[in-house]
């Protein structure tokens, strides 16, 4: 990619979208746990797959594990929440509670991660969705194991020209802290669409409408 894909200001707003969006995903999980749940988006890149391939791997030397759903409206794409499997494990006790048997917090983790993982990224988009006033509808979760260059992978239309808004997140619940990574994989023609929709939402908070 040559030159910044967002610029400044826009970086800045979709920051703002996402941290209202896994604020609510907090919420969310609280309920569902019974328990204290915090979350964070410390930053936002926008960058090509073979690049957040390179970021997960300079952090991450072991097995990943991510749910993903796809979304579709004004702009299209699919949705990543990556752990290190370590951490998975951990979120599923977490989940589960720290009482539950070795063989079936395995057995639960695939269920505990869906579950998971849809509450965040349905908050996220949702929120994004409502606050640039356009409809998403999201597939149901899917749960993944592999190496980052598997899970960048988009649709062959998207070809090498798809990029990643990539997210780390701060995960912790209760004295739990569980690092993790939230992707968005577009299309050019995607990225562009939220570009615009990200511009009139700027225009519309400072008030350039009036």
């Amino acid at each position: 990619m040559s030159g910044p894909i967002l610029e400044d200001l826009e970086r800045d707003a979709l920051t703002e979208l996402v941290n209202i969006g896994v604020s609510r995903a907090a919420g969310g999980l609280r309920s569902m746990v019974g328990r204290q749940v915090t979350l964070s988006v410390p930053s936002l890149e926008v960058v090509s797959r073979k690049a957040a391939t390179a970021l997960i791997r300079e952090r991450e030397t072991g097995p990943l594990v991510a749910v993903r759903q796809d979304f579709h409206g004004a702009f299209n794409g699919q949705a990543l929440l990556i752990f290190p499997e370590q951490n998975s494990l951990e979120l599923v006790r977490s989940v589960a509670g720290p009482d539950l048997p070795a063989n079936e917090v395995l057995e639960l983790e695939d269920e505990a991660l869906a579950e998971t993982g849809n509450i965040v990224l349905n908050s996220c988009l949702a929120t994004m969705a409502n606050m640039l006033e356009r409809p998403l509808t999201m597939s149901l979760p899917e749960v993944l194991r592999g190496e980052s260059a598997l899970l960048f992978q988009l649709d062959a239309k998207g070809g090498e020209q798809g990029v990643v808004l990539f997210l780390y997140i701060n995960f912790a619940v209760m004295d739990r802290d569980i690092r993790g990574y939230i992707a968005m994989l577009m299309d050019l023609p995607s990225i562009d669409t939220l570009r615009g929709l990200i511009g009139e939402f700027i225009r519309k908070v400072l008030g350039d409408g009036d």
